[in-house]
């Protein structure tokens, strides 16, 4: 134990006036009241408030605090308590230490509880991005975004200003207060405005939510999925049954129309995405790289399974051979921010409003390549594997291994049939980029 020397009662005086002696890395001043307290100083002029004893044959030392934060009857008291615990056998230092770790753990569950959707939206976007298609990772960040942007297209509010995500609403709020009464609420109010598109961002938000609920940090705050509740699901009621498609007698007026826009890139992406059954975002993101001549296949960027290969057929491959490379991208525009084409929808619907067609989408594109093979009696298999949908039979899944060449016989029979019923006169086997194509 340290000198007893300086033993005497503390005073407001006595502690005001101590200092360390000169050469010392530290100085005592002990109390009597309190034989276990005493006064420390340092060269610095710092004052502390210690308990020193013994346990178990060893000296320990515990801070109390400053003289500006206990009083000398405080810190005496405070030393008087630690001196039972030693008494007992017990080790304050010990307690403090739990002390310090419960306190720890307070805080990090009170930050856990403050923690807002907004902040874990963004862990989630930057844990999920590898697993995901390029668009489907810009589709989340559209859904959260603020709005207020100026575009020339799109959404808006007023004059060229985009209007917030519908998930932007709910970024603010704290997880914790994501309960299903708050999500049936902004449901409610979504279904109001923009049903189509709060379902679609309904269902990510419910993908968001079994993440979250993933997560050790996070499963303190979600006891369940908030976002699977009835009254949630049927704030969006059903969609409704989507059946737009090429009709066989329909194709001569469309091909017909789409060959006649005066922008050559939007002609060749719209055909290639009757002709190949793909999802819109999927063709507008096809690259130069992606095109194997060799093998003649496409390599196309899956939203389910990441990517899949189908057969580069003789007409897509003439429509793409001839398209200026611009830049990385097939289908490219000089005046486009990040070098691809913007989707023209535009074009499609001028397009169908001269062919005399009403209310036909993108997606009825691929919906329409799915229609037609019908006509050819295509295995489902194929069809499915072509589009990128995922099995759906056991068979299927697990014994049916189709090679690009076998997929190739189907696809180009598909293609050639189409064209043969749209009055495109096409030689297969001419060299493409040196084709003659004319519409009947």
């Amino acid at each position: 134990m340290s000198e007893q020397k300086s033993r005497v009662r503390l005073t407001v005086g006595r502690v005001a006036d101590f200092k360390c002696l000169t050469n010392k890395s530290q100085s005592f001043l002990w109390d009597t009241d309190a034989p276990t307290l005493a006064l420390r100083a340092s060269p610095t002029g710092r004052k502390t408030y210690v308990f020193e004893s013994r346990l178990n044959g060893a000296t320990i030392r515990v801070n109390i605090g400053t003289p500006a934060e206990w009083t000398i009857e405080a810190a005496r008291n405070k030393a008087n308590g630690l001196k039972m615990l030693v008494d007992n056998g017990t080790d304050p230092r010990e307690i403090q230490r739990q002390q310090d770790v419960d306190k720890a753990v307070e805080r990090a569950a009170a930050a856990i509880q403050a923690v807002t959707v907004g902040e874990v939206w963004k862990l989630y976007l930057a844990e999920r991005q590898p697993h995901w298609g390029e668009r489907h990772y810009k589709d989340h960040n559209i859904m959260a975004s603020a709005g207020g942007e100026k575009k020339s297209k799109g959404t808006r509010v007023g004059k060229g200003l985009t209007i917030p995500g519908p998930i932007y609403p709910l970024l603010a709020f704290r997880l914790s207060e994501l309960t299903p009464e708050t999500i049936e609420a902004w449901a409610t109010k979504q279904a109001k405005t923009r049903p189509t598109y709060g379902r679609l961002a309904w269902r990510c938000l419910k993908a968001f939510l079994t993440w979250c609920g993933e997560q050790k940090q996070y499963q303190i705050l979600l006891t369940a999925n908030p976002a699977k509740t009835k009254k949630a699901r049927e704030a969006f009621g059903k969609p409704a049954v989507k059946s737009g498609s090429l009709e066989r007698s329909q194709l001569p007026a469309w091909f017909t129309a789409v060959l006649n826009i005066g922008n050559p890139v939007a002609a060749a992406y719209l055909q290639t995405l009757l002709l190949t059954g793909a999802r819109p975002g999927e063709v507008l993101g096809l690259r130069w790289k992606d095109i194997n001549t060799k093998w003649k296949g496409l390599t196309i960027r899956d939203k389910v399974e990441g990517e899949r290969v189908i057969p580069l057929t003789p007409y897509v491959w003439h429509l793409l051979t001839v398209l200026p490379r611009r830049n990385e991208y097939v289908f490219s525009s000089p005046t486009a921010k990040g070098g691809a084409l913007s989707i023209p929808r535009s074009h499609h619907v001028c397009a169908c409003k001269v062919a005399g067609l009403k209310g036909l989408t993108l997606h009825d594109l691929r919906r329409s390549f799915k229609s037609l093979t019908e006509w050819l009696e295509i295995p489902a298999g194929v069809v499915a594997q072509l589009m990128g949908h995922k099995p759906s039979a056991t068979a299927e899944k697990h014994y049916t291994v189709r090679p690009l060449d076998l997929l190739r016989v189907h696809h180009e029979r598909i293609e050639a049939w189409i064209l043969e019923q749209a009055g495109i006169k096409f030689d297969a086997k001419a060299e493409p980029g040196k084709l003659q194509l004319v519409a009947t």
